[in-house]
């Protein structure tokens, strides 16, 4: 089913053709036991969808209670099985068993297929990113010291989930990006956000996502002024995907507490390179800056690397 079944594609649950179609019309009933051996699906499997209606038996005797199946229910088992052999939700499946026509079934099936298809790519960059934080050697990041003003900036400020954080970043932004334009005026800089420490923390706490501008722009929407304080900065630049972004924060968060720097503050990221600029996610830039108690200029003589595994491949919550 590359891309789902089309419309002319042959399926196991449409009418059976003329060869075949009398013998169809008999009743052959096997008990539940039999069409379990015909199905692969288990009898506690064969009763649960029972239960949520997915699958319902030809014949129920109203004295035993026992499931009878016909034998003309076999494709459709054998398809239920296949959708969730592929993790298809039960609710999704049923939705597909009783769609009204081919159109209705292929959406459905196209929709799960697509979402498979993303997870797919999620899980080979998981692995990849996991398979060069085992095989390759540390390699240190560059440590850069900034003592950054007030930057007025549109921004939008909400509290936000772990879960929903990535959804909810990508539409944040598009809509800070969209007031912009509409009002004409051209960010200053990079975009950026601060994450305060409840976000990692405990799973849930107000991000603020923002971009730098120069001129005054009109509230619209959820997106207001906001000036982001002045900060003293520890600053390192990861490369690539967002996925990996945590090494960045490993790194650098080990190389400020090493040297007793840290202060209380949310964490920024400045968004250098990102989807926006290219869709190579290996030429993705982002600064990841901690907070902390002194600038360069105040900066003690110490090296300015810190051991850091490589992150290859941006995103926003990995």
């Amino acid at each position: 089913m590359s891309g789902g079944p089309g419309a002319g594609a042959a399926w196991p649950l449409d009418p059976p053709l003329a060869e075949w179609s009398r013998m169809a019309d008999m009743d052959v009933l096997v008990t539940i036991g039999d069409f379990s051996r015909m199905t692969h699906l288990s009898v506690k499997a064969l009763r649960h969808y029972h239960d949520v209606g997915v699958l319902t038996p030809a014949q129920v005797d109203t004295a035993s209670g026992y499931r009878l199946y016909d034998t003309s229910q076999v494709p459709v088992a054998q398809v239920i099985r296949r959708f969730r052999d592929l993790g298809m939700p039960l609710e999704e499946v049923k939705t597909v068993l009783d769609a009204p026509d081919v159109a209705s079934r292929n959406q459905v099936v196209v929709a799960y297929l697509e979402r498979m298809e993303s997870q797919l790519s999620e899980t080979q960059s998981t692995v990849a990113s996991l398979r060069a934080l085992l095989e390759r050697p540390a390699t240190p990041i560059v440590v850069e010291y900034r003592s950054v003003p007030a930057l007025p900036t549109l921004a939008i400020t909400e509290v936000v989930t772990a879960d929903d954080l990535e959804e909810w970043w990508v539409e944040a932004f598009g809509e800070l990006y969209a007031v912009l334009s509409a009002a004409g005026v051209e960010p200053a800089g990079p975009g950026g956000a601060l994450y305060p420490n409840e976000i990692f923390e405990l799973e849930k706490g107000e991000v603020v996502v923002f971009v730098p501008v120069a001129d005054d722009v009109t509230p619209s929407g959820r997106a207001a002024p906001f000036q982001i304080p002045a900060a003293e900065l520890a600053v390192t630049v990861h490369e690539g995907s967002f996925a990996d972004l945590d090494q960045a924060y490993g790194a650098l968060g080990s190389y400020v507490a090493e040297r007793e720097l840290g202060v209380d503050g949310p964490i920024r990221e400045h968004y250098v390179v990102t989807y926006m600029h290219t869709e190579y996610e290996s030429e993705h830039r982002t600064e990841v800056c901690w907070p902390v108690f002194y600038t360069t200029t105040a900066a003690p003589p110490l090296p300015e690397t810190s051991p850091s595994p490589p992150g290859n491949s941006p995103g926003r919550n990995g």
